[in-house]
């Protein structure tokens, strides 16, 4: 079938690579030059797993190409997919501006009947602003055409978005169009073989369902956190209590992991944008409201142990970090807890010495050159001349370290941990003084 992709972000070029490799023809528009000539030269502007090959074999192979030609795009494409971003207002509610954009732009230059899918994370009755849009564009230029306009959400993990694509848990597909619910069978037949993954419902469940399903996995992290202070102050551990609830089958153990709180670009912007889209129909939603609340104040819990430490006194010290990406196999900072402890750190007068295994390029262009800034090339390396370390991002680099290596080369033989990556225990045993999320206050090496 033949695809217009709009936006080549992370949801538009991981939709595109993996239709263009089951054996559709993609056409990629984007209004970045830049990006777009990079891409054609195998340059992929994100770090995703097994993105990179599959964007260079499928471009190579004439199955998926990429321009800033919007008419050239709406003109190939039968199905047309508005992948753009949507942005936090100022009031936390989804910006529909770059939605609105494309969906003026498919209604300039289209010449027969569309299938305009939303991809895009967007609130309860944005399809009902789209299909407005396009009609109101098409009534001015006199043109009398039909379209469809159907919610077909991602649900991408970042790290294994690639995989998620590829082989989806379910496929949601709002609409009431015969033709469309026919045509997008047709168009995921590749990824539905095993058994049918797709679920046809109404346009307005099927936007809801994206914020739903991101806003209960944000509620089960900020639920644990909160079961983490708790046993901080109770004196239990909460990996036991973790181990203990996730043998429920009713809960399982996937995004009961407790630590410095959640990042990204998906859970913090749709949390807010459906308590905003809540406050809209006068609805108080609490829960949601708490979920945020408790990620917010979880991102101060390294600095606080931090400062609980050494009081005050963390002028001139350097701290190693380890892990600045907000979750392990991506790039991505949006969000970061990384960032909150850094800029906390810089108040107080302290230097950083970190090291991620893909985001250090991300770092330099969010925080450009400073003297209280040092990004080095080794998780070692960060250890030199550090006074601890801080672990933010639980990259399976950090799970096995040299801790007498650790020990030898910071000037206090401490780690305080945000990920609860080892055993406290094996930490008394190496020498080390170890803080952890909700495993007690510390404990203390020799």
């Amino acid at each position: 079938m033949k695809v217009t992709v709009f936006g080549i972000g992370y949801v538009g070029l991981v939709q595109a690579a993996v239709m263009a490799e089951v054996g559709h023809d993609v056409v990629c528009v984007d209004v970045d030059q830049n990006k777009v000539d990079k891409l054609k030269q195998g340059h992929i502007p994100i770090f995703e797993p097994g993105l990179t090959p599959l964007v260079k074999s499928n471009y190579e192979a004439g199955r998926v190409d990429f321009t800033i030609d919007a008419a050239r795009g709406v003109a190939h494409g039968e199905v047309i997919f508005i992948a753009v971003g949507t942005p936090p207002d100022e009031d936390g509610s989804a910006d529909l501006k770059y939605v609105l954009s494309v969906a003026n732009t498919v209604a300039e230059h289209m010449d027969c009947h569309k299938i305009i899918i939303n991809k895009s994370t967007v609130p309860v009755g944005t399809a009902d602003k789209v299909s407005a849009k396009v009609s109101a564009t098409l009534a001015s230029l006199g043109k009398d055409l039909t379209f469809d306009v159907v919610s077909n959400p991602e649900f991408l993990k970042e790290g294994a978005a690639v995989n998620d694509c590829m082989r989806p848990d379910r496929i949601i597909i709002g609409t009431d169009s015969e033709l469309a619910e026919k045509t997008l069978r047709e168009l995921y037949s590749p990824f539905n073989r095993n058994h049918d993954k797709i679920i046809i419902m109404d346009i307005r469940s099927a936007e809801l369902t994206k914020y739903a399903a991101n806003c209960m996995l944000a509620t089960k992290i900020s639920f644990m956190n909160e079961m983490a202070n708790l046993a901080e102050l109770m004196g239990a551990d909460i990996e036991n209590v973790r181990r203990g609830i996730g043998s429920d089958p009713r809960i399982g153990y996937q995004f009961i992991y407790p630590g410095c709180g959640y990042g990204g670009s998906c859970f913090p912007k749709d949390v807010q944008a459906l308590v905003r889209s809540a406050t809209g129909v006068g609805y108080s939603a609490k829960v949601l409201e708490a979920v945020e609340a408790v990620n917010y104040a979880q991102k101060e819990k390294l600095f606080e142990y931090i400062t609980r430490h050494f009081g005050d006194d963390l002028k001139g010290k350097t701290v190693a970090i380890w892990g600045l990406s907000f979750k392990p196999n991506t790039d991505d900072m949006r969000e970061a807890s990384s960032r909150v402890l850094m800029e906390n750190l810089w108040k107080a007068g302290a230097k950083v010495k970190a090291y991620d295994p893909e985001a250090m390029e991300e770092t330099q262009r969010i925080y450009g050159s400073r003297d209280d800034l040092s990004l080095v090339g080794t998780k070692e390396a960060a250890l030199d001349g550090a006074d601890f370390l801080v672990i933010c991002t639980e990259w399976q680099a950090f799970r096995a370290p040299d801790f007498e290596l650790i020990k030898e080369k910071l000037s206090t033989p401490l780690i305080f941990d945000g990920r609860n990556l080892f055993e406290p225990n094996m930490m008394l045993e190496h020498g080390l003084h170890y803080y952890a999320i909700g495993r007690g206050l510390s404990v203390k090496g020799q």
